[in-house]
């Protein structure tokens, strides 16, 4: 499933390719056809990204809300390199900063635009030198949108619908502290709160998107590990240090994994280290899915149990 950081992208790239600009809307597998009407030649004026939820915000005072669930992802085609925003539209971003992320493009293109593929869902690729545009769809695609140079393709989400203002506002009410939204001290301190006031075990805790927003598997199992913290400890348990030091880890991470589409959670590495070990997958986490595999640090099989529902991966050496 796709964790907090690939959502953060995600509105990114609609920030960038989409908002300010007016939106062809349509559902080529015609499940979502009554939404897609509602926004349909309307121009796209925000997007935003609260833990795995994804807004998209309409000149009608509309917004398309997203969850992708297990299995949505988007494809983005067209020119993805963001090209500069056409003059005389309702709607502006600022356009100040000029890299966004270590793998990213920059917001105006060099030189001519190029056509390729982006699909964004827990991992990302990238497709070059797509000719046709915008092609036909492929597949079960919920929602298409659509502008004179990019389309955006969304598949398999496990939700997609149209919302009211004060329905996202009762949406993200749900919705624990996101680091890249609700950043201070306030937002601490809400997690801290809601952690400490449960007997819930921590590992559960994490997985809770009302206690916080936008962590998964991937970033609970690594979060815990980096902490040295047993998953079953009771949050009421927990010293209030500890319970700070869970919630700047995860603002650390998470900013590591916008800025390079990457869940790097390793931190024994030098930056040229760092560089290779991110080509494999499985070289990029201290426990996630190494079940039975030594301890990177003490050497004691990594053990996998379902918590939640969900496989949890711990060291229960280094995590007493």
């Amino acid at each position: 499933m796709p964790e907090g950081h690939s959502v953060h992208r995600i509105a990114r790239r609609f920030d960038q390719l989409f908002v300010g600009r007016e939106v062809t809307a349509s559902s080529p597998q015609g499940r979502f056809a009554g939404g897609a009407t509602l926004i349909d030649g309307r121009w796209m004026t925000r997007a935003k990204a609260v833990g795995k939820h994804l807004f998209l915000g309409f000149d009608n005072d509309l917004w398309l809300h997203v969850h992708l669930g297990l299995y949505g992802a988007w494809d983005f085609a067209g020119d993805i390199t963001a090209p500069a925003i056409v003059p005389d539209q309702p709607v502006t971003t600022d356009e100040t900063s000029t890299v966004v992320g270590e793998h990213e493009d920059s917001l105006s293109s060099i030189g001519a635009p190029r056509r390729a593929r982006l699909r964004i869902s827990e991992q990302e690729n990238i497709e070059e030198n797509v000719a046709a545009f915008p092609a036909e769809p492929v597949g079960a695609v919920r929602v298409r949108l659509l502008t004179h140079a990019t389309v955006a393709d969304l598949r398999g989400p496990t939700a997609c619908e149209v919302m009211r203002a004060d329905e996202v506002q009762a949406k993200i009410d749900t919705l624990g502290p996101d680091p890249i939204v609700d950043a201070g001290r306030k937002a601490e301190n809400r997690f801290v709160a809601a952690v400490m006031k449960r007997a819930t075990p921590i590992g559960l805790l994490l997985m809770d998107q009302s206690v916080v927003a936008g962590i998964g598997n991937v970033y609970r199992a690594e979060i815990l590990f980096r902490a040295r913290l047993d998953p079953h400890t009771r949050g009421r348990d927990l010293p209030e240090k500890t319970v700070r030091a869970l919630w700047k880890d995860w603002v650390t991470l998470l900013k590591i994994g916008v800025e390079t589409g990457q869940m790097l959670t390793r931190d024994d590495l030098g930056p040229p280290s760092a560089r290779g070990i991110m080509a494999r997958r499985a070289n990029r986490h201290w426990v996630y899915h190494r079940t039975g595999e030594p301890c990177r640090v003490c050497g004691f099989p990594i053990v996998m149990e379902i918590m939640g529902a969900r496989t949890l991966y711990w060291c229960p050496q280094d995590q007493r």
